[in-house]
């Protein structure tokens, strides 16, 4: 899944310019999941609208994928600021339009077997 991480990548870059920067997008792979990997986001402007998000966010995902990498991508998964493996994820990288590879490491009480981390980030509120 590394090339489809690698088309993921630019397509957040791409989104971040137009719509507005990420706290989170990564493509991730749960222990427990049997080579189904999960595509997770946050970003203000995805929490304003969640439905108006995935809408927008899916089609651009599924026009990048081949049909075998399609098929091996279980959802997207818009993430809430105030879920613990948010913050678990930006405390152990600080990334943007990057491509971190990880693997077998527990965020949250959540085991992953492998993720790509294209950017995690916190956001810098103003004083």
């Amino acid at each position: 899944m590394k090339d489809f991480a690698e088309k993921l990548r630019s397509l957040e870059k791409e989104i971040a310019g137009e719509k507005g920067r990420f706290l989170l997008f990564a493509l991730i792979l749960r222990e427990d999941a049997v080579d189904s990997w999960d595509v997770l986001v946050n970003a203000p402007w995805l929490e304003a609208d969640k439905s108006a998000g995935l809408r927008f966010l899916a089609p651009k995902i599924q026009a990048l994928g081949t049909a075998e990498e399609l098929q091996r991508l279980s959802r997207i998964v818009i993430i809430e600021r105030n879920q613990p493996i948010l913050g678990a994820i930006q405390a152990a990288l600080n990334v943007e339009h990057s491509l971190s590879e990880i693997s077998r490491c527990n965020f949250s009480g959540i085991r992953i077997e492998q993720a790509y981390i294209i950017t995690s980030r916190r956001e810098v509120l103003p004083v």
